[in-house]
């Protein structure tokens, strides 16, 4: 298994050493020739496997050979792609490494990185906890936002669709069976907010299903006789097929399997379950830090964000203690709009907003576009204060960021400028669609994913929102500290209840006495790191890694450092681990050093 360490010595090897030494060039172009091409070969036989046997998958990437069908997520399906990746991996260790190109040894590293840890991840049986109260075959519907529905065929391929969601739900149903012989469920806690997702499927009028949503407007290039036969088998289905699948999965969820899942909120508490943590912390963050470590800088974070929220509230005349300032920023009419048109129409005037101040802090802007939505009603209440969905790969479909709309009265003003730094331009949206848009690299490393490098680049876009100018309200500065000390608290709460036997109320409570957040945002965010136990580490974990590598970058260049270069350096590796991340702007930063001075 390679580790972070050791990672970390493949790629600055890999950036400084020649592929194949003492050996006739002939002889040695040979080797590499066909080392590169079987590496190639299974990195593309790989990304066809991964779009075939995950077809919501490929409708994201904007793939539609797959539209009609769902993922296989039978018991015999899950073990057959399982061993799959087990055989795929002793394929790539085959291959000889010291034979590939600087390049291509980067990309095997990558690849063999994120195999290794799917492998590894096998043993903790995380399929038999299908969903989540996040999302699930209960929101199965929700592939809509991304399909196109332009011509009869997107539609058929729909209706195929929708003739599979009687067996999508029996093999979930059949998955979440054995996780309760297992002892292996998700925390009741979460679990109490999925019956009423499921009960929004189990509609009396099919026309009602959010299912039925893609028929509600058809295009005008289906004849009219047409539509109306689609749009009868549409209702015939739900009707038929779909709503009693859910009829009858609500019935199990409720009488059997939410009484069977358990009562603590721990990690530690499933099968294996410190291991497992201890893996996911490891596998989020791309680092060998220890629970303890973690919390321990968390705990510094927090220390170090509140005196500079201290600074803030001195600035506004706010008399008061920083809690009672917490609460003024919490409830205070004036810091919330009124209906969520307004809020949905201010979050668009903030991204046009940042837009046209990007060229302060980039040399490079993403070919893609992206657009703000609204996030479905349906999940709004138990979903996170806004998400990004990126851009198909083709180009075809543009990156969006979704807002949350519901209760306005609980979404502050001053939350929004860092939010949409964050979620939008220049965080998510640039990190993939920048990553799209990387030449001569395969598909998976264009796509890839790295929740640390992904969402420390989101984090630490946010401070980017101080180079650009857009921090001139001091609330939007207390906004932004607010966001960075959100991350920070992960770091305490999520190790906390996972590790060191936090109850939930005890890390409500945290947060809550250390970030001006309101109620509805901090029990949902406890509870999604309860829900996706490490994920919530790799944030700021991150952001803390590439503040560094810019601190360093700017030390040793002094007035040769240009912020515009060391940001593209960051995103033009594309998603990677951290010592991947590291080894790159180490190598930018002598390869400026180098540069004649101008």
């Amino acid at each position: 298994m390679i580790r972070t360490l050791l990672l970390s010595v493949a790629i600055a090897t890999a950036l400084s050493t020649p592929a194949v030494a003492q050996q006739p060039a002939t002889a040695a172009s040979a080797q590499q020739n066909d080392a590169a091409q079987a590496l190639h070969r299974l990195f593309e036989e790989e990304w066809e496997r991964s779009l075939r046997e995950n077809p919501e998958n490929a409708s994201y990437r904007g793939d539609k050979r797959y539209n009609d069908r769902w993922t296989d997520v039978s018991l015999a399906a899950i073990q057959a792609r399982e061993a799959t990746d087990r055989e795929v991996l002793q394929r790539l260790r085959a291959i000889d490494r010291a034979r590939l190109s600087p390049a291509d040894r980067l990309n095997y590293d990558v690849f063999a990185w994120q195999l290794e840890r799917d492998v590894e991840r096998q043993k903790y049986r995380e399929h038999e906890r299908p969903l989540s109260q996040r999302g699930g075959v209960q929101t199965a519907d929700e592939i809509v936002e991304v399909l196109p529905f332009a011509t009869a065929k997107d539609y058929q391929d729909w209706l195929k669709r929708l003739e599979g969601v009687p067996a999508m739900v029996e093999q979930t149903t059949s998955l979440m069976r054995e996780g309760l012989k297992a002892r292996n469920t998700p925390p009741r806690v979460l679990m109490q907010r999925v019956p009423a997702q499921i009960g929004a499927q189990v509609v009396t009028d099919p026309e009602k299903s959010p299912f039925y949503k893609p028929f509600l407007k058809m295009p005008e290039s289906i004849p009219a006789a047409e539509q109306d036969a689609l749009r009868g088998a549409a209702r015939r289905l739900i009707a038929e097929r779909v709503i009693p699948s859910y009829r009858t999965f609500s019935t199990f969820f409720n009488d059997e399997y939410l009484p069977g899942t358990r009562e603590s909120i721990a990690a530690a508490d499933l099968p294996d379950g410190k291991a497992y943590y201890d893996f996911l912390a490891g596998h989020f963050t791309t680092t060998q830090l220890s629970a303890d470590q973690i919390h321990e800088i968390g705990l510094k974070e927090v220390a170090r964000i509140r005196a500079e929220m201290e600074k803030v509230k001195a600035e506004v005349g706010f008399k008061g203690t920083l809690a009672q300032f917490f609460e003024h920023l919490r409830t205070d009419p004036k810091y919330f709009h009124k209906s969520p048109e307004e809020l949905f129409e201010a979050y668009q005037a903030i991204s046009k907003r940042i837009d046209p101040e990007l060229v302060k802090v980039f040399k490079t802007i993403p070919r893609l576009p992206y657009g703000v939505r609204p996030i479905p009603d349906k999940i709004a209440p138990d979903t996170t204060t806004a998400y990004y969905q990126p851009g198909a790969v083709d180009g075809t479909r543009a990156g969006f960021y979704y807002v949350n709309l519901y209760k306005p009265e609980v979404r502050p003003t001053w939350e929004m400028m860092a939010l949409s730094l964050h979620e939008a331009v220049p965080g998510h949206h640039f990190q993939f669609a920048r990553g799209m848009e990387l030449p001569d690299v395969p598909v998976f490393r264009r796509v890839g994913y790295f929740v640390s490098y992904g969402e420390g680049w989101a984090l630490y876009a946010e401070r980017l929102g101080y180079d650009m100018g857009l921090y001139d309200d001091p609330y939007d500065r207390m906004g932004q500290l607010a966001y960075d000390m959100w991350r920070a608290v992960r770091l305490v709460v999520d190790t906390g209840m996972h590790s060191k036997g936090w109850s939930r109320d005890k890390a409500i409570k945290f947060f809550m006495d250390n970030a001006p957040k309101t109620e509805q945002d901090v029990v949902n965010e406890i509870d999604r790191y309860i829900g996706w136990p490490g994920q919530a580490l790799a944030y700021k974990i991150g952001q803390l890694k590439i503040s560094e590598l810019r601190d360093k970058a700017s030390r040793e260049l002094g007035d040769r450092f240009d912020l515009r270069e060391f940001n593209d350096a960051v995103l033009n590796t594309g998603s990677v681990p951290l010592a991947v991340l590291e080894a790159h702007i180490e190598a930018w930063i002598a390869a400026q050093k180098a540069k004649p001075p101008a």
